[in-house]
């Protein structure tokens, strides 16, 4: 059965581990969010319009997510100065994290061959990951269009009660 666009697919495979630093200024790693359930969303680029939209949205349901006891964490190619710069502009609430190496993007499989404008190019596979608390991924959304995005995967979070 194909999936519809913006339908999570349903998983059940391990996280990749991972750490990274954060924008607290600390070393983040997965296991440190062993027992909760997490949602993990990568964007290609801080302060571009889609990305910023995303990142927003994310911000105005945090209240909901930390209400189901869900922390959001974003991670992007961008330095931490950037991230810095992104959250105090839009006032973010949670963690971005920091992959300039992309190893992290490719062990989720989200680094890969872009086309724009015929433009051939390697870059960071719009997506988000649901967690839970045994570190499994249970539900996992690629090539994520914007609208409606974070209330599908708050259902999904519900879901799972």
């Amino acid at each position: 059965m194909l999936k519809k666009v913006n339908e999570p697919a349903v998983t059940k495979r391990k996280a990749p581990a991972f750490t990274l630093p954060a924008s607290n200024g600390e070393k983040v790693s997965l296991a440190d969010y062993k027992g909760r359930k997490v949602v993990i969303y990568f964007y290609p680029q801080d302060n571009t319009p889609t990305c910023t939209q995303q990142s927003c949205d994310f911000r105005d349901y945090n209240g909901k997510f930390a209400e189901l006891g869900v922390e959001v964490i974003g991670i992007s190619p961008d330095e931490l100065k950037s991230h810095d710069k992104f959250i105090a502009k839009y006032e973010l609430p949670f963690l971005l994290l920091s992959d300039t190496n992309h190893k992290i993007a490719e062990k989720y499989g989200v680094w890969a061959l872009k086309k724009l404008y015929g433009r051939e190019y390697m870059g960071i596979i719009r997506s988000t990951f649901l967690i839970n608390e045994k570190g499994y991924i249970v539900k996992e959304w690629s090539k994520v269009k914007i609208k409606n995005h974070v209330q599908s995967v708050l259902d999904a979070v519900l879901e799972m009660k």
